[in-house]
């Protein structure tokens, strides 16, 4: 693989406004409108949220990932796609460069809820 080209340098200021926390995936099931998406249900320790990410065609088994912890961006505006209402937005790695995806996680368990940065 041959890295991508940085993309335009960001004030400080710009990335503190991006909200990136931990959550658990607490379930993950089909989407029937679409053929790429798939709904997880997210718990990020004071509150649960249903978030929309493309993983459908990425994964052999899109559910292998129930259970586990990943990082996600909370505060963007709600979506609808595919019917669904996504409330954030799964911060995975590899997809954009053709790489087979990975989940973003913390090495060892931590509070749901918990700030990246």
């Amino acid at each position: 693989m041959k890295p991508a080209e940085i993309k335009d340098e960001i004030s400080f200021s710009d990335f503190e406004k991006l909200d990136i926390r931990v959550g658990t995936i607490l379930s993950v099931s089909e989407v029937e409108k679409s053929n790429k998406l798939m709904k997880l249900m997210v718990d990020f320790g004071d509150h649960t949220r249903s978030i929309l990410a493309g993983i459908k065609q990425e994964r052999e088994n899109p559910k292998e990932i129930e259970n586990k912890q990943a990082l996600f961006v909370v505060n963007l505006t709600e979506r609808k796609m595919a019917g669904e209402v996504s409330q954030g937005m799964l911060f995975d790695i590899g997809y954009a460069d053709g790489v087979k995806p990975c989940l973003a996680m913390p090495e060892n368990p931590i509070p749901n809820g918990t700030r990246a940065g």
